[in-house]
């Protein structure tokens, strides 16, 4: 009998010994992560790299732009939503897209990328609700003038960016846009993530300039490649705009 009960306590301890290790091996596989409360649960915010994003909250995950240059996926999970800003190959990859996906993963994308996987086309000023998240969709695009006359990388009507509503916090992904005035007229947004690299997106002047107007609580410069982000902290030390600075080259 004594020998019998510690085979058991023995293949107790082991089942927990191995447990442990799964979850801190698949912990050691995901990106950087910081984490903000909702109403609905905690909010992980991960940053793969670039303009590549997941959020978590519950069991519900949200890519946005997943492509396999921005990081490592292979331990990543499955897709509920995935959010595409516009086609460019530094935000869309098929590929993957088609490994994240399941038979219940809704696609949210431009209208160029939506046939390529087979997404819901949005365009600027949309919505969508699905389930508990509700998400907007805002243009994103390159304003023409004297500084970037021409045809510029991104037109407008072509991207968006999005507005995710997470149990009441407001988190903006801007997707590749510059200062524009729908961008600077947003309320109510609690965390930013705007671009910051020229000559396609933002100079760190820019994003202090949307920032100021629009006022996030939290601001995470992304998709930034080798622009100084100490300009923009900078820039925004005395505005009360907490800024964050993650791996998001």
């Amino acid at each position: 009998m004594f020998n019998r009960n510690k085979t058991r306590v023995l293949k107790v301890v082991l089942t927990l010994i191995i447990t442990v290790m799964t979850l801190q091996v698949k912990s050691q596989n995901l990106p950087a992560s910081d984490q903000i409360v909702t109403a609905e649960g905690n909010v992980e915010m991960y940053f793969i790299g670039h303009g590549s994003l997941m959020f978590k909250m519950n069991d519900k995950i949200v890519y946005v732009d997943p492509v396999k240059s921005s990081g490592n996926y292979a331990k990543m999970p499955d897709a509920d939503i995935i959010l595409i800003t516009h086609e460019h190959y530094d935000h869309l990859d098929p590929d993957l897209i088609g490994d994240l996906k399941t038979t219940g993963t809704v696609i949210l994308c431009n209208g160029a990328a939506a046939a390529k996987v087979a997404g819901r086309a949005m365009h600027g000023g949309d919505s969508e609700s699905i389930g508990k998240i509700f998400i907007e969709t805002v243009d994103a695009y390159n304003i023409v003038n004297e500084r970037a006359p021409g045809q510029p990388f991104h037109p407008k009507g072509a991207g968006v960016g999005y507005i995710l509503n997470f149990g009441g916090k407001r988190i903006y992904v801007a997707g590749d846009t510059e200062n524009t005035p729908e961008m600077k007229s947003l309320k109510n947004i609690d965390i930013a993530f705007l671009p910051m690299n020229l000559p396609y997106t933002m100079t760190p002047e820019m994003v202090a300039d949307a920032a100021q107007a629009f006022k996030p609580k939290i601001l995470y410069p992304y998709h930034y490649g080798e622009t100084n982000t100490d300009k923009l902290v900078m820039l925004l030390q005395d505005s009360g705009i907490e800024v964050r600075i993650r791996n998001l080259k």
